[in-house]
């Protein structure tokens, strides 16, 4: 099965990527995709003074751009960090009161940082990177971490859980997407980081596909070069037989449809 859409991807602004949004697109279009999820890093590590909203002006205006770039179908939203054992977001405890010029904005609305940057995104992808603030803890309190992340608005997909370095319980955490019409992304970047991360991948697929959790496949790209690359997830979805119906990104119709589901259409 050709899978045709590619809804984890990163541009220049990631700043440990390296492509532009059209160099993305082009290469979507060449890998014959037909929709493109652009969904650049909002986390810690990007900036030192990660308080200043200017630092964020790329991914609360990303709105504007086209739906339909040279026949690919684009969606703008981003992949945000889980940031402690309460399933808090990035920015969520950072109050945003003026706009990039410095002015008060006009609905005189109390708002986080994260509700500012993610108000007018299509998605958000939810995902763990920094995990010392989960050190030591129990497999119960990194379950409830995931259950808790997905409650959050704009969460469409929860992010590589297999490589998160979290122990959570898998059978929970997929019900609960399940439930809440949460994508569980299988991550062809994380076919490359080791054995045992492809055995907790392979796990976690194998679990969906036995309860019928619907699941995202993405390339997880930071340079145009590997959009649309998913041969790795491809081969694993394929020995393990899982059913092509709970894969929503093999095609934009299928996707979109899902999106709607989940009340982000």
């Amino acid at each position: 099965m050709k899978l045709k859409c590619d809804v984890h991807t990163h541009t220049l602004y990631s700043r440990h990527a390296y492509s532009t949004i059209l160099e993305n697109v082009a290469a979507a279009k060449e890998a014959g995709l037909e929709l493109l999820g652009s969904t650049d890093h909002f986390s810690a590590m990007l900036y030192p003074d990660y308080e200043n909203v200017r630092h964020y002006q790329y991914l609360m205006v990303s709105h504007t751009w086209p739906k339909e770039i040279q026949g690919v179908r684009v969606l703008q939203g981003c992949e945000v960090d889980i940031v402690d054992m309460e399933g808090n977001l990035f920015g969520f405890d950072i109050p945003i009161w003026k706009n990039i010029d410095g002015d008060f904005y006009n609905d005189g609305k109390k708002m986080s940082l994260y509700e500012r940057v993610c108000k007018k995104m299509d998605y958000c992808i939810a995902s763990v990177h920094r995990n010392s603030f989960a050190k030591g803890e129990s497999a119960s309190a990194c379950t409830k971490l995931y259950l808790e992340a997905m409650k959050h608005p704009k969460i469409l997909i929860l992010g590589h859980i297999g490589r998160s370095g979290l122990p959570f319980e898998i059978d929970p955490v997929l019900l609960a997407a399940k439930e809440q019409h949460v994508l569980i992304e299988i991550n062809e970047h994380s076919m490359d980081e080791g054995s045992e991360t492809k055995k907790r991948c392979e796990a976690i697929a194998v679990r969906c596909a036995e309860l019928g959790v619907p699941i995202s496949v993405s390339s997880d790209a930071h340079i145009a070069l590997r959009i649309g690359e998913f041969s790795k997830v491809e081969s694993l979805l394929e020995r393990i037989h899982f059913p092509e119906e709970l894969i929503m990104t093999r095609d934009k119709e299928s996707f979109l449809r899902y999106m709607k589901k989940a009340g982000l259409g």
